[in-house]
């Protein structure tokens, strides 16, 4: 018996539900959870299924392609881990958070790499035997640094990029050849304090919350779909500096629940929104 994620995207109308599960049925698959939602603005119907049974993928999809109305999305996702390399640059809070998980048996991801602009993070991916690659950006183009970047991520052939605190602003280019596939952290509660140093912008603001949010990158600075956003009280007392050390426990904590969302495929992105079963 194998367990899949049976995940369809499609205009709503009636019956979707019975003709999804009763195709379900008849290829005698148990459905152990479904979950969905209809969108009230765009009229978008989602649906995450997990089957159990003898599958028949080609089969199964072939008959809810029958079914499903013009403009659907539909795959079948087996329970695994997701293959990722992880980018950073100096600061280890948000790839050790993430390290420990996967050892533990709680993050199922496969890490296939880890790799800095600085060699700062190297020690701490061989405590855990990762392989470490140190492309350093100094001297370089950001198009150059980029290729460079490329040429190191490439072979290892991730399903997702994670951006663990690595400071550089990426370039379309870069961008779309991973698209909806790169996972940022941002130290701030986007929309509020976009860019650079935002707990000197929180502070400066007078805030009374500080936040952190993990979303995918696209060709705007901070304005991917947003994942997973997570915040925590401050007050007066709190310098900015206060807010940054305060901060970095949310940053490790949103992108730590924003890839749980991804690798058990409860994540819809459409246009700019994601939707979160």
């Amino acid at each position: 018996m194998e367990r899949k994620i049976l995940l369809t995207e499609c205009p709503d109308s009636k019956g979707l539900i019975a003709q999804i599960t009763n195709i379900c049925y008849k290829h005698q698959l148990n459905i152990i959870r479904n979950t969905e939602y209809v969108d009230p603005v765009s009229g978008r119907f989602y649906m995450r299924t997990e089957l159990e049974g003898v599958f028949n993928d080609a089969t199964l999809l072939f008959d809810l392609d029958r079914a499903l109305p013009q403009g659907s999305e539909r795959s079948l996702v087996s329970q695994r881990a997701k293959r990722v390399v992880v980018l950073v640059t100096k600061e280890a809070h948000c790839l050790g958070d993430i390290l420990i998980k996967v050892f533990d048996g709680s993050l199922a991801l496969e890490i296939a790499a880890v790799v800095g602009n600085y060699p700062e993070l190297e020690q701490l991916a061989a405590r855990f035997d990762l392989p470490y690659h140190h492309v350093c950006h100094k001297g370089l183009s950001r198009t150059e640094h980029e290729a460079a970047l490329l040429e190191v991520i490439k072979p290892y052939q991730p399903e997702y990029l994670v951006l663990a605190k690595f400071m550089r602003i990426l370039t379309p280019a870069f961008v779309a050849q991973f698209p909806e596939k790169i996972i940022n952290i941002h130290h701030s509660f986007l929309p509020a304090f976009i860019g650079a140093n935002p707990y000197q912008q929180a502070f400066e603001r007078g805030v009374k919350i500080i936040g952190a949010t993990a979303h995918f990158v696209n060709d705007h600075l901070d304005e991917g779909p947003i994942i997973q956003q997570m915040v925590a009280p401050v007050d007066h007392n709190f310098s900015a500096d206060d807010m940054a050390r305060a901060g970095r426990d949310v940053e490790k904590a949103a992108l730590s629940k924003a890839l749980q969302l991804v690798v058990e495929d409860r994540v819809f992105v459409h246009g700019n929104k994601t939707v979160i079963l």
